[in-house]
């Protein structure tokens, strides 16, 4: 779930960050950050939530998508059911609660019902990221989402992008006329009983209990089974900017923000991408870097838990990447 930021504490590390040469050498260094310090890493706790990215293909281009999804980027090719049937075999062996699955949009891969159907009927909760506009809303679609909720009611979770409570910022990020497709989305969504959630961002300048108490309302508004003051159905998410410096993550930097290592998303998590023209799929740490072949970690999950070297130590994950500062050490950010 999403952990809000502790501002005075990172105002700390980010004041410390500063002090640091901005320029070329950071995050360079899988062992050591610019000044020299060792620096930090995340050991797997437990695989709790695996992610299979359905492939980099979206039907809109929103302003700041860390994946760069748009109806025409197929740098991540669709993942099959056959492949992902194998990660989801792997995973009953770790004792994986949850699959998640991401794009791109996910309603625009052909085995995207099949893959849910697989995964829930190995006994896993599934959590589908989902704008909730036409390529959910396809009649094949709809009527395989309701079979599977007669199936398996209580552990089919869609957690739907609205990136702000109003129309106008909604649309600044996602473009003229989401709104009232994402509407329609929810409204189908709730009316046929979908346990659900809503991600969204925190780029507007307003603060947090602002932000959820403009959700709370939306969601009363419609009718939406949605609390919106419940970080894990209502999740907040930190903005990825790569335009504005951070600094780099050190082992001295846990106690100076208040975290541990396993507060992080890589300590639970794991995701499967397939890139276009791979012979097969292989394992990331995590959600936020799908096109970083640096922190790939093999092609099974057994492969993963144990990779050695650079960017991983047996199979720990150097937090050797902005996004692993801004996002999830400063940000508190989680995708699960």
């Amino acid at each position: 779930m999403n952990i809000p930021m502790r501002k005075a504490e990172t105002d700390q590390a980010q004041q410390e960050g500063s002090q640091e040469d901005a320029g070329e050498g950071k995050f360079s260094d899988p062992e050591r950050t610019l000044t020299g310090e060792p620096r930090a890493q995340v050991a797997l706790r437990s695989l709790e939530t695996l992610w299979m990215n359905t492939g980099s293909l979206c039907n809109i281009t929103c302003a700041n998508c860390y994946i760069e999804s748009s109806p025409t980027n197929g740098r991540l090719a669709y993942l099959t059911a056959d492949e992902a049937r194998a990660f989801f075999m792997e995973a009953r062996t770790s004792r994986t609660r949850e699959i998640g699955f991401t794009g791109g949009e996910p309603f625009l891969n052909p085995d995207m019902l099949e893959m849910m159907e697989d995964a829930l009927a190995l006994g896993f909760e599934v959590l589908v990221l989902t704008n909730a506009m036409q390529p959910m809303l396809r009649p094949t679609i709809k009527n395989g989402l309701t079979r599977l909720l007669g199936d398996f009611h209580d552990r089919i979770t869609l957690r739907v992008s609205i990136d702000h409570h109003t129309q106008k910022l909604h649309e600044v990020e996602r473009g003229a006329g989401t709104w009232q497709k994402v509407i329609e989305g929810m409204d189908w969504l709730a009316a046929n009983g979908f346990r659900l959630a809503v991600a969204g961002r925190t780029c507007w300048g307003e603060a947090e209990a602002e932000a959820r108490n403009g959700y709370h309302a939306l969601y009363a508004r419609q009718g939406w089974p949605v609390d919106a003051y419940d970080p894990a159905q209502t999740v907040l998410f930190p903005e990825m900017d790569g335009g504005f410096d951070v600094p780099e993550i050190s082992t001295s930097c846990w106690a100076k923000v208040g975290k541990t290592p396993d507060d992080l998303m890589c300590a639970s998590s794991r995701m499967v991408v397939k890139r276009e023209g791979a012979a097969l799929p292989v394992v990331l740490p995590c959600t936020l870097l799908p096109y970083e072949t640096a922190f790939e970690m093999g092609s099974t999950l057994a492969k993963a838990a144990t990779v050695n070297g650079g960017m991983f130590s047996h199979g720990a994950v150097k937090l050797c990447h902005p996004h692993c500062a801004k996002f999830c050490v400063l940000g508190g950010g989680s995708c699960s």
